[in-house]
């Protein structure tokens, strides 16, 4: 079932924003997890690239 988009992401600057999900992998258990971070879309190859803060 597809979530409804946040209101705010529907004005005319809401469209410079890309919602980013990585796989974090967990050192203690090695189960991984997702982490959700919305980032501007110029910054996303680069968000990509490096590692979480």
């Amino acid at each position: 079932m597809a979530k409804k988009v946040v209101a705010t992401l529907k004005t005319a600057t809401g469209k410079d924003w890309a919602k980013v999900i990585r796989a974090v992998k967990s050192e203690k258990t090695g189960a991984y997890t997702f982490r959700e971070e919305m980032v501007p879309v110029d910054k996303v190859q680069e968000y990509i690239s490096t590692g979480v803060k």
